[in-house]
C-alpha cells in the first residue's frame, strides 16, 4: 500500500487549503484514514480520522470546526479541507491508513501505512 500526500503550500492566516492523499496498492476500501502533522522538535500530532465508508469522523480539539476530512473511494482519495488557518497549523502533514479498525484513535502506532508528508506553512 502506498500513500501520496499533496496540496501543501504557503498561505496567510485566515486562508483555506485542501490536502489530498492518494491511496494505492490496497485490495479494498475498508480502511480508516487519518491525518497527522508534525513540526520540528515536537511529536507527531493527530489531526483527525475518517472511518471505513466515511460515515464517521473524529477530530482533535485544536482543529474541530475548522478542518474536515472526506474521502472519495472511487478516486482512491482522502481529503483534508483546512479553513481559518492560523500559524499554529504550520507543519508537515501526513496521511495514514488502518485496515484493522473501523475508526481508530489518535495514536500514530495504530496506523499501518503512511505517506511522505506535505508541508503547510501559515504566516501571519
Amino acid at each position: 500500500v502506498q500513500l501520496q500526500a499533496s496540496g501543501g503550500g504557503s498561505v496567510q492566516s485566515g486562508s483555506s487549503l485542501r490536502l489530498s492523499c492518494t491511496v494505492s496498492g490496497g485490495t479494498s476500501f475498508d480502511y480508516a484514514a487519518a491525518w497527522f502533522r508534525q513540526v520540528p522538535g515536537k511529536e507527531r500530532e493527530f489531526v483527525g480520522v475518517i472511518s471505513w465508508g466515511g460515515d464517521s469522523t473524529f477530530y482533535a480539539d485544536s482543529v474541530k470546526g475548522r478542518f474536515t476530512i472526506s474521502r472519495d473511494d472511487a478516486k482512491n482519495l482522502v481529503y483534508l479541507q483546512m479553513n481559518s488557518l492560523n500559524t499554529e497549523d504550520t507543519g508537515v502533514y501526513y496521511c495514514a491508513v488502518n485496515y484493522k479498525w473501523r475508526l481508530p484513535g489518535s495514536d500514530p502506532d495504530l496506523y499501518e501505512y503512511w505517506g511522505q508528508g506535505t508541508l503547510v506553512t501559515v504566516s501571519s
